[in-house]
């Protein structure tokens, strides 16, 4: 599944192709998404001109003139930027034809993504208004990730992972954050020392920034906007590697929540 630092280079590879650019026309050739594509947004978007592209957890926000466009890639989805004469593949669902003669296109195997369109506040749109702080956000700081760890005797891993306390943190990173922080996946949140929170924090945002340079981790089938994989896989220090990068040490899996788990009893305590 796309996470953060995915949706992150997908964004920041978008952007030179897409912003100040004008929609030509929207065709979808298959609507039935995880949330059906309205049959009236096509004339609503064309002629518009792209003003800007962010991204709020694992959404793209496209601002237009008169909106914003909120596209998820789902568990499977890419978005890329293709001649607009590109034979299409299996699974491609829609482009977004701009005036360059290029197309935005999106393809998504298990039709787990979504396309919205708002004319109102983004940030207040039902999918977002309740989303917590991002690991780089200024709320996301020592104090705290201390406060929401003190009240809960949940694994620290379920909390890294909880959306409602901290969103982009996915599987993959989660068990990387933790490892750097020197601390096993199955602690108690409550059990861990300031000292400790304050690795973790700086472990978190070190696993993401890293993710994100090197074009994010491809496990199965993720390729950014110009089609190329991402590469933080040949970084990882544990998840999937039978022996630690650092100690040698065996690492050992677990099961949380139906997730896959992975430590080096050496390192981690």
């Amino acid at each position: 599944m796309p996470e953060l630092p995915e949706v992150e280079t997908t964004r920041r590879g978008l952007e030179p192709h897409i912003v100040s650019r004008r929609i030509v026309s929207l065709t979808v050739r298959e609507p039935r998404l995880r949330w059906r594509i309205p049959d009236d947004l096509p004339p609503q978007l064309e002629g518009q001109r792209v003003a800007g592209i962010a991204r709020r957890a694992k959404y793209l926000l496209i601002t237009l003139e008169s909106g914003t466009l909120l596209v998820h890639l789902g568990m499977s989805g890419t978005l890329r930027i293709l001649p607009a004469d590109t034979p299409r593949l299996a699974h491609d669902h829609y482009d977004l034809l701009l005036d360059s003669g290029n197309t935005l296109r999106f393809n998504d195997p298990r039709r787990f993504g979504s396309l919205h369109y708002t004319t109102a506040d983004p940030s207040q749109h039902p999918l977002l208004a309740r989303l917590a702080p991002e690991p780089f956000d200024p709320d996301f700081d020592l104090d705290y990730l201390w406060r929401i760890t003190r009240r809960r005797r949940a694994s620290i891993k379920q909390v890294l992972m909880n959306s409602r306390l901290v969103v982009g943190v996915g599987n993959i990173y989660a068990s990387e954050a933790l490892f750097r922080a020197r601390i096993r996946p199955r602690r108690r949140a409550q059990s861990l020392s300031r000292k400790e929170t304050a690795r973790l924090l700086k472990g978190v945002r070190a696993v993401l920034s890293m993710a994100i340079k090197v074009g994010g981790t491809t496990l199965r089938d993720y390729v950014g906007a110009d089609g190329e994989p991402g590469y933080f896989r040949q970084r990882l220090y544990v998840y999937e590697r039978k022996a630690c990068r650092v100690c040698g040490t065996a690492i050992r899996q677990l099961t949380q929540q139906g997730r896959s788990s992975y430590y080096c009893p050496v390192c981690q305590t």
